[in-house]
């Protein structure tokens, strides 16, 4: 496919999480826009792509560790002289129930910051280093990977849920006080995907338990769709594929939402 119309060639883009999952997809399809991309991770392993699809540099970053997000930034300007998108996808989920009468995944307070700290202060730390670099060029766009749990709550996963939602807000909050100074900021609310690496078998147990259910039928309900209307999961290319679209000049009057990307699922 010639991506060429979305402009996004020689463009510095930074993608938190990027080892794995969402934002592997996001890397290999900014790649393949011709964008510069540099991907941050806490895993000392880089991700392996094809040297064919573009210049990458990969950075091992603590989201939560303001000192490591600051070095991160100034190595992406370093090596492509600007930081032109950053998209804030670095996340973590562990299911648990507030009360807990069996006492194995009830939410406690290391549970509660774990959570907290990668999926609300990483992305705090990060957005806050993009933008000052941001503001010395004069524009730039911020991309904040919500989740359509954000806005329903999700049963064993509220803390997730209560992160996300707080994006939403943040997202709205800080495209007030940016966009008036050539910042876009825009959020990406993914529904239910297609399975990743991510979902290990501990997060599966936990989550199974949270909602009284095996972990076979857990899966089964992966293949469920009769609340999506369009009849199907998700595919984390149509999540890429947005957070390029959104990344673009073509999409330079879309500010300060929250795009879904759940098939229009709905509780219905």
């Amino acid at each position: 496919m010639d991506n060429s119309w979305l402009g996004l060639e020689g463009k510095s883009v930074v993608i938190t999480g990027g080892a794995s999952g969402i934002g592997y997809a996001i890397a290999k399809e900014f790649l393949a826009d011709g964008a510069k991309v540099t991907v941050c991770d806490m895993n000392p392993r880089p991700p392996q792509f094809d040297a064919k699809e573009g210049q990458f540099l990969y950075v091992v970053t603590n989201v939560t560790s303001k000192e490591s997000v600051d070095s991160m930034i100034a190595k992406v300007v370093e090596s492509f002289g600007s930081v032109d998108v950053i998209i804030n996808n670095a996340g973590i989920n562990l299911p648990r129930l507030l009360v807990d009468e069996g006492n194995q995944y009830e939410l406690d307070e290391a549970t509660w910051d774990k959570v907290m700290n990668v999926n609300l202060k990483g992305v705090f730390f990060c957005a806050q280093a993009a933008a000052r670099q941001m503001l010395k060029q004069g524009k730039g766009v911020i991309i904040n990977m919500s989740s359509e749990s954000g806005l329903e709550g999700s049963e064993g996963q509220s803390v997730y849920a209560a992160t996300k939602n707080a994006i939403n807000s943040l997202t709205r909050s800080w495209a007030k006080e940016l966009g008036r100074k050539g910042i876009r900021m825009v959020g990406i609310a993914p529904g239910i995907l297609e399975a990743t690496g991510l979902r290990t078998l501990a997060y599966e147990e936990a989550l199974a338990y949270t909602r009284g259910i095996t972990v076979e039928q857990l899966r089964q309900g992966y293949t469920k769709t009769s609340s999506i209307p369009l009849g199907r999961d998700g595919k984390l290319s149509e999540v890429a594929n947005t957070a390029a679209f959104l990344a673009s000049d073509r999409a330079g009057f879309i500010h300060g939402i929250v795009v879904t990307v759940g098939g229009g699922k709905t509780r219905g």
